[in-house]
């Protein structure tokens, strides 16, 4: 038999029953649209995620503590003043904290930093000014705000030279940053607030070593990989940064970890494909069910033609006729449902992105692979559970079959 034959004679069958036709679509309709938006949302987290650690620069490194580790702030002078290294770097000190204004309190991570981490960082000020070294020497107690934590706190009015209170004790605010997107969500400083690394640590929080030295948290460390700042550039900053604390720490183990935002995008990448798949997956449950309810209705429609197979059969049709038959027609019932799926999939993944359901820094990405996935799994599916029903026909004596009422 012809292909076109068997696909018209597929589409005729199909669409004799349109309600229920409709009904079996729906499963499918269902299952391929979760699978889009899900996957959507799953690569829009992925694609944020990547943007706002991209956005910090490509030549910045991480060093902090391993657990029983130390760092101080003499290991971040020693970085900065090795001789064979281009090196900008900017100590850090964490610590969670509540900042008040006027009644309106609101939760921020507290970082106590030097000047120097607006540059390391690419921060940008909005308004006022950033730490100043002097803040840091006389440990001034001042302030500087992430634009979340500004808008939280001070709504439309302007915060420069107002005072706010940071678990407890009062500062003056003297900068407020620009906004980067992604707020506390991504990590990003909108939702963080800045003071002089000395006065984190003499007024908010007192962590020393064993060696009564002050203990920080992170060392971020800022290279110009193409060496136009000094005559013999390292080849390898992050392994040049080990070597400096191991023989400043005295130790051939290392008490510390180095990492660069490339080590950090790639494990966030692995963790969010992750979360992609989970996401995919879980719709994926939906299309399986519509897989049964097209071998249900398949079934249905067998015994309900049986005598038409007894006659086909009784003309010559062979037994691979009715197979084929039939399995078109799941097939066609799967793949129309995919098509139908992944265009209200789109729509929904659209309509998030218009409704700003996630923030304006958040967009759902729909890729080719996404949609041919779904419409691949669609079709395998219509295959899968259609060749029962299909190979049941195809077995029907057809004196049996002409014999049915």
């Amino acid at each position: 038999m012809k292909i076109k034959s068997v696909f018209m004679m597929a589409i005729f069958s199909v669409t004799a029953n349109k309600l229920r036709t409709f009904l079996t679509l729906l499963g499918i309709v269902i299952g391929v649209a979760a699978v889009i938006s899900l996957m959507s949302i799953g690569r829009g987290t992925q694609q944020a995620i990547t943007a706002q650690i991209e956005s910090l620069g490509t030549d910045l490194l991480f060093v902090s503590p391993k657990s029983g580790g130390n760092l101080t702030l003499a290991d971040a002078d020693l970085i900065a003043s090795d001789p064979r290294s281009n090196f900008r770097v900017a100590p850090q000190i964490n610590a969670p904290g509540s900042i008040t204004f006027r009644g309106e309190e609101t939760s921020a991570i507290v970082n106590g930093v030097t000047g120097a981490y607006a540059s390391v960082r690419n921060l940008e000020i909005d308004s006022g000014n950033f730490l100043s070294p002097s803040h840091v020497k006389n440990r001034n107690e001042v302030v500087v705000l992430g634009s979340e934590v500004a808008k939280d706190i001070f709504d439309e009015r302007k915060p420069i030279n107002e005072y706010v209170s940071i678990n407890g004790r009062r500062f003056n605010v003297i900068g407020v940053l620009k906004e980067k997107g992604g707020g506390a969500r991504f990590g990003s400083e909108d939702g963080q607030i800045f003071v002089p690394l000395t006065t984190a640590y003499y007024r908010l929080t007192s962590e020393r070593t064993t060696q009564g030295e002050i203990s920080i948290s992170t060392i971020n460390v800022q290279y110009v990989s193409n060496g136009e700042l000094v005559d013999k550039p390292v080849e390898d900053p992050k392994e040049h940064i080990s070597d400096i604390l191991r023989f400043s720490h005295r130790t051939t183990e290392d008490d510390f970890s180095v990492t660069n935002l490339q080590d950090v995008i790639d494990t966030l990448n692995e963790a969010t494909a992750a979360l992609v798949v989970l996401l995919g997956s879980i719709a994926g449950i939906s299309l399986f069910v519509g897989g049964i309810g097209i071998m249900n209705i398949m079934l249905v429609s067998v015994t309900e033609r049986t005598r038409e197979i007894g006659i086909r059969k009784a003309l010559g049709a062979k037994k691979r006729d009715i197979l084929g038959q039939f399995i078109t027609e799941a097939v066609l019932i799967s793949v129309s449902g995919g098509i139908i799926g992944a265009s209200l999939g789109a729509l929904i993944s659209y309509s998030i992105n218009r409704l700003r359901l996630f923030g304006p820094d958040f967009e759902t990405v729909i890729t080719a692979d996404i949609a041919i996935l779904a419409l691949t799994v669609a079709g395998v599916i219509g295959l899968f559970f259609g060749i029962y029903p299909a190979a049941r026909a195809a077995k029907l004596n057809p004196i049996d079959a002409l014999r049915y009422e």
